[in-house]
């Protein structure tokens, strides 16, 4: 009989070492080694005799020259979701893999079943491992699609899961969720390193030997990855990740990661009481309405993926009450803040060091794009002497160490932007100014080249 045989793997990133280890050697995680066994490996005598029998030796793939390669566009098919499309890049890949991560009760079941039924032309298989069917159909009927065609299946064994899909041959396939399903040739329990990595390669080879897309729902850590080994977001094509706030209205999905798009693209959601609405005009949502003019709030003309966002960014300086100055940042780099405050005190001469610093970004977003910078020192400032600025001007520009506004990519689709939503003017940097054709623009069109300058065009 054969000894069997262990390892030690990491469910951080995937590392597998023969002894166990405080300390990933790999990614340097603390205590995320976790044992599995391994079963007896076949020789190879063994193993092509096996095959032999069975029929399955196949002759050794031929390597092909790359002009060879077709290089048709793959087709897509669409969702009828707007925003859906947009982060996946214009639809689903036919044989794509999709993993689909968030915190619980943040919307990913209900994303993917008002998604479902929706398509109505198709052929889906939900496979649920965490409800019944019941509460499936109780969830449809809130959705509006209760007459669906989709088909359920509650089950956890992978291998009853893949009797089923050749049975039916759905042309999709939805998993809620990997960390349930588990295959009866791997000894451990379900959502295991071992057992997600082997389930979902199984789904991967599925995915692409027939041309179906395969859609995962993961769970989430209390850390905010995607939970199992970090290998799993290698196998997938595209990550999603569906962010938010449970006690809040809008919901964002975003890429991580995409083989066939880009990953700088953002949907925006608004939980109803009927499911998830997408929201094609997020600028209008995420200001303030009213003409309240309020101190520490500067509206900022942000480009994330292809289209532009106008958020408010909103400050509040106040004296330090005990000592030791706080800065919180909540949809902003903290690290970036802290570098426009000593840019503030150094270029400008405001002194910040013995007061509270509170930023955040209105909405729940997290914008990436540098150009907010501008707006993050505009609010700040006007915050700390309590000045207001006007509602009906916005701003884009990357502030640099020693002050300077650098220029930013797409200027012209702000501007644009800004005209459409009622703004009157717009500090932008002087270097997009060259090859700028403004004339005749609606908007009063301010070029800046320092903190200072631009200080004095909002404050006088």
């Amino acid at each position: 009989m054969a000894k069997e045989k262990t390892a030690y793997v990491c469910s951080a990133c995937g590392y597998d070492t023969p002894k166990w280890v405080g300390r990933c050697p790999s990614c340097g995680e603390w205590n995320t080694l976790t044992e599995v066994r391994l079963g007896p490996a076949p020789s190879p005598a063994a193993g092509r005799a096996v095959q032999a029998v069975a029929g399955l030796v196949r002759s050794m793939p031929a390597p092909v020259a790359l002009r060879d390669v077709p290089a048709e566009a793959e087709p897509r098919c669409l969702t009828g979701d707007g925003e859906l499309d947009r982060v996946l890049g214009g639809g689903i890949v036919p044989g794509s893999l999709i993993l689909l991560g968030g915190e619980p009760g943040i919307g990913k079941s209900t994303l993917l079943l008002q998604t479902v039924l929706r398509l109505d032309d198709r052929c889906v298989l939900y496979v649920s491992g965490e409800e019944s069917e019941r509460q499936i159909r109780l969830r449809a009927e809130r959705l509006g699609g209760a007459a669906s065609g989709c088909l359920l299946l509650c089950e956890t064994r992978l291998e009853q899961i893949f009797e089923q899909v050749r049975a039916v041959r759905p042309q999709f396939l939805i998993i809620d969720s990997i960390q349930t399903i588990a295959s009866e040739n791997v000894d451990a329990s379900p959502g295991s390193v071992t057992q997600i990595r082997e389930c979902a390669a199984a789904l991967l080879k599925y995915a692409k030997e027939s041309g179906t897309p395969v859609v995962l729902i993961g769970h989430i850590t209390k850390e905010g990855s995607i939970a199992g080994p970090k290998v799993l977001e290698h196998i997938v094509d595209t990550v999603l990740q569906f962010e938010g706030d449970r006690h809040h209205l809008y919901r964002i999905l975003r890429s991580i990661k995409n083989r066939f798009g880009s990953t700088a693209e953002l949907g925006i959601y608004e939980m109803q009481q009927s499911g998830l609405r997408p929201v094609d005009n997020p600028s209008e949502l995420l200001l303030t309405e009213g003409n309240d003019e309020l101190s520490g709030v500067a509206v900022a003309a942000a480009i994330e993926g292809v289209r532009p966002l106008f958020i408010e960014t909103q400050a509040l300086v106040s004296t330090a009450a005990y000592g030791t100055p706080q800065r919180s940042a909540t949809g902003f780099d903290l690290r970036r803040l802290n570098m426009l405050l000593a840019v503030l005190e150094k270029r400008v001469g405001f002194k910040l060091a013995q007061k509270d610093v509170f930023l955040n970004i209105a909405g729940g977003l997290r914008v990436s794009d540098p150009a907010i910078d501008l707006s993050v020192i505009a609010a700040v400032l006007s915050s700390n002497v309590d000045t207001p600025i006007a509602r009906d001007t916005c701003m884009a520009g990357e502030v640099g160490l020693s002050g300077e506004i650098r220029p930013v990519a797409r200027v012209a689709q702000r501007i644009a932007e800004a005209c459409r939503l009622g703004f009157r003017h717009i500090l932008i940097p002087e270097a997009n100014m060259k090859g700028l054709d403004h004339h005749g623009a609606a908007i009063d069109i301010v070029p800046v080249r320092r903190v200072e300058e631009a200080l004095r065009q909002l404050f006088g």
